[in-house]
């Protein structure tokens, strides 16, 4: 475990809330086996709360993404510890994640976060419409948690802890991928599309297209707007399916101008597609 290690599930952030723009940028990687097999979900609670979540067949709602209405989202990026930081019946990460979706403000997800005896940890970035802020939080098993509150300067996210200090598996694509965004810009909101869709490092891109890893979609989600949108393909390129309004509780889906959308919007509370 503490030599180079070859994940299974790989994802990217771009993370800025400055004068000019406050954004959160995603790319949800994950094994190559899992092209065609994602879900959105949406969920109506009894208590009239609502969230959208990207879900993967047959795992709890979401390891990826999600929202909800209280003008709240989040998106996640994997940490693999190393095997003295696994605590055996921990709670699993998939969990605390779909506890989230039910958060009600920044402070209330951070509780949810602080109080859950985890086995693993995880990085999750935190994004509250209202506040305008975005928050990037590390944990680790045995209650450790580092909070990080993004600002002008951009921060971006592979799968390696930045900030908390945990013994961690060296993750060489993560590490590529780190060093790569380095070097490119980042200032406004095209810069980190391009960044997302970057192809240069053919061993270790940050736009992933298999073998073994693959770059299923890209979220974008705009403070000021208002708004999560979901791109398919090469997100340089602005191949938008999905437009999720946040400024109401129905996250009603924006048309958008392509006739073919890939994904599937499930409704969890009736059974449908829409």
């Amino acid at each position: 475990m503490n030599s180079n290690a070859d994940t299974t599930d790989d994802c990217s952030d771009v993370l800025i809330v400055s004068d000019s723009m406050a954004v959160a940028a995603h790319n949800e990687d994950a094994n190559v086996s899992l092209v065609g097999h994602t879900y959105l979900i949406k969920g109506k609670l009894s208590n009239g709360l609502s969230f959208i979540a990207y879900t993967y067949a047959g795992e709890l709602p979401s390891c990826a993404f999600g929202l909800n209405s209280q003008g709240l989202a989040f998106t996640l990026n994997s940490v693999p510890p190393v095997e003295d930081e696994i605590v055996p019946a921990g709670i699993g990460r998939n969990f605390v994640s779909r506890d989230l979706l039910e958060a009600t403000s920044t402070a209330d997800a951070l509780a949810r976060i602080r109080s859950s005896e985890v086995s693993v940890g995880h990085s999750y970035n935190l994004i509250d419409i209202q506040k305008r802020m975005i928050l990037n939080v590390e944990t680790a098993s045995r209650s450790r948690v580092s909070v990080h509150e993004v600002g002008a300067t951009p921060f971006f996210h592979a799968n390696m802890y930045l900030h908390l200090q945990v013994q961690q598996v060296h993750d060489e694509n993560s590490i590529s991928r780190q060093k790569r965004a380095a070097f490119l810009p980042q200032g406004s909101k095209t810069d980190v599309l391009s960044l997302l869709g970057d192809t240069e490092d053919t061993k270790y891109p940050i736009y992933m297209t298999g073998p073994t890893l693959y770059t299923l979609c890209t979220t974008v989600i705009d403070l000021d707007e208002r708004t999560l949108t979901i791109i398919e393909g090469n997100p340089k390129y602005g191949k938008v399916s999905h437009v999720f309004s946040m400024s109401s509780n129905e996250l009603n889906l924006k048309l958008v101008n392509h006739a073919e959308l890939n994904l599937k919007l499930v409704n969890h509370a009736e059974g449908t597609h829409l």
